[in-house]
């Protein structure tokens, strides 16, 4: 007899361990017991997981069958609103927190291969099925369902999608049974036709490439993005809210703040453009990445130099405009340019007054080392002038004698390529 010959002679009241019963199976039920759900929102039906797989004498059962990664019958019933461990306060508040770390705390949950239910809640106390799941990577303070995750987001269309949005499936035919939920981690192809989804199905939490919307009742699900999002980077520390300044990114640049606009640029679409990174030393591929996004927003000329301005850092953290996708022209080769020649330490120094000093100080300017200048800058050298080289020195990481205010032949040629 098969397990489907058997379902309906399944459908029985979950049997309560004895309390002084010293069976393996009763000693197990009663330690899963103190993290199950309250009994009104258990399961009454038993599932069966292994076809008359369970070895009774030992308190263990044989393991389910893996569904297969093209399953398009994916089951994911699930719970009601409920606390930590299905107890206590339901009402729930929203974390802040970046993508990386939705992505992260949905990763620790596949690395742990969490089991699947819809009754059972896990040590970090929350429920174990699909919409847990989402609560879960999204820190709220208790395990919501599918009808209400949105009430913590806002729609967005699928053009818009990051890692950490969510795909959702709501079934007013089945609301329990028939929904689903599944968090974006990006999309696999240029096309965006499939993406990596994290879900919580059966038999566990896992990662697969999975085709845009889903594998079934794909015209259906609908993205959504936590409204808690942080506006912290996605490397481990740098803010990705304020622009730094344009002195971060060009050639010779190489610091976190270009590692961030690379791993954002990749999450528009730029992935492309990399071999290997985004790392932070500034590169081909930066300058390739940054031009394409801005002429994806249809920015021409001087607005698409493949430099980051305040425009493009805005559009890119906060998801505006539009991805790079096959349709954006590939950004031209840089333009050759020459740097002119270094005319000698000797004109810039106190007391010195000529064109050259003009030149270094608008040069400072165009580059974002203009901080220090109240006036001009003309062609008298100043205390303004040495503090723009200075700056720029040190933005080069160099350090003693080399960042000491006063331009040489390395500081011109950095400076005017």
């Amino acid at each position: 007899m098969t397990p489907t010959d058997l379902s309906p002679l399944l459908e029985f009241d979950e049997v309560e361990p004895e309390e002084d019963c010293i069976c393996g199976g009763c000693g197990a039920r009663r330690r899963a017991r103190q993290h199950a759900a309250p009994r009104g929102i258990r399961r009454h039906a038993a599932v069966l997981v292994a076809a008359v797989g369970t070895a009774i004498a030992g308190g263990t059962a044989a393991a389910a069958a893996p569904t297969p990664d093209n399953n398009s019958t994916t089951q994911t019933p699930q719970g009601e609103i409920s606390g930590p461990y299905g107890q206590g306060d339901r009402a729930s508040t929203a974390q802040p927190l970046t993508r990386a770390q939705i992505i992260q705390r949905a990763q620790s949950w596949v690395d742990q291969s969490v089991p699947y239910s819809m009754g059972r809640y896990w040590s970090d106390g929350y429920r174990q099925d699909c919409s847990g799941f989402v609560s879960m990577a999204w820190g709220l303070g208790s395990s919501q369902t599918t009808w209400t995750l949105p009430d913590f987001a806002e729609r967005i269309g699928k053009n818009d999608l990051q890692p950490g949005d969510v795909l959702l499936f709501n079934n007013p035919a089945s609301p329990q049974a028939g929904s689903h939920v599944t968090i974006f981690g990006g999309w696999t192809d240029s096309s965006r036709t499939r993406y990596l989804a994290y879900e919580q199905t059966a038999p566990g939490a896992r990662k697969r490439a999975t085709p845009y919307a889903y594998w079934n009742n794909s015209g259906a699900y609908v993205p959504y993005r936590y409204t808690g999002l942080s506006g912290a980077s996605n490397d481990g520390g740098v803010p990705a809210t304020a622009f730094p300044g344009p002195q971060y990114f060009g050639p010779g640049q190489d610091n976190a703040y270009v590692t961030t606009l690379g791993r954002m640029l990749v999450q528009r679409g730029g992935s492309r453009f990399y071999t290997e990174g985004p790392g932070p030393r500034w590169g081909e591929a930066d300058r390739k990445a940054t031009q394409a996004f801005q002429l994806a927003q249809g920015w021409r000329g001087a607005e698409a130099d493949g430099l980051p301005g305040k425009d493009t850092w805005d559009y890119l953290v906060h998801g505006k405009g539009r991805n790079i996708d096959s349709g954006t022209p590939l950004p031209p080769p840089p333009p050759t340019t020459t740097p002119p020649p270094f005319p000698g330490t000797q004109y810039f120094a106190p007391g010195q007054d000529n064109d050259h000093v003009r030149r270094l100080g608008d040069r400072l300017v165009q580059k974002g080392f203009g901080g220090s200048y109240t006036v001009g800058p003309g062609p008298r050298w100043t205390e303004a002038d040495r503090q723009a080289t200075e700056a720029f020195q040190l933005a080069q990481g160099w350090q003693g004698p080399e960042a000491d205010g006063y331009p040489g032949p390395d500081t011109w040629r950095h400076l005017f390529s």
